[in-house]
């Protein structure tokens, strides 16, 4: 999967915040929450969430600010380099993500398309 010590994904402040209020109020124990992709919608993909009652052995564990994030290891090469937001307006509260591998998104923001990362993208820079 990715190299040790590189997050996947990372949070925003308020992303992580968000994630720690949806644990506990949760009705379950739960983990965290994972992340995925799933294809569908008028751009191709969108985005899912979901409780997490387990880590899979798969998962790619991202612990950031205090909460765990799951990835879906089928979501890895989509999600690589993403950073996690939770925004609020007047009209809506959502998850955002700000994924440098989107290369477009239908207007109602239900869907994206995504290009897989290159190997590359796990190299240092430097």
């Amino acid at each position: 999967m990715a190299l040790p010590g590189f997050k996947v994904v990372t949070l925003t402040d308020a992303a992580a915040n968000r994630v720690k209020d949806i644990i506990s109020k949760a009705d379950r124990s739960i983990v965290g929450v994972r992340v995925g992709v799933k294809n569908g919608g008028c751009a191709g993909m969108s985005y899912t969430m979901e409780y997490a009652e387990s880590v899979n052995p798969l998962d790619e564990v991202v612990e950031d600010k205090g909460v765990t994030v799951l990835i879906d290891p089928k979501a890895v090469l989509f999600l690589l380099g993403t950073e996690m937001d939770f925004q609020t307006t007047k009209m809506s509260s959502q998850f955002v993500f700000n994924n440098p591998n989107q290369t477009s998104a239908c207007g109602c923001g239900e869907s994206v398309a995504i290009t897989p990362a290159t190997p590359t993208a796990l190299q240092p820079a430097g």
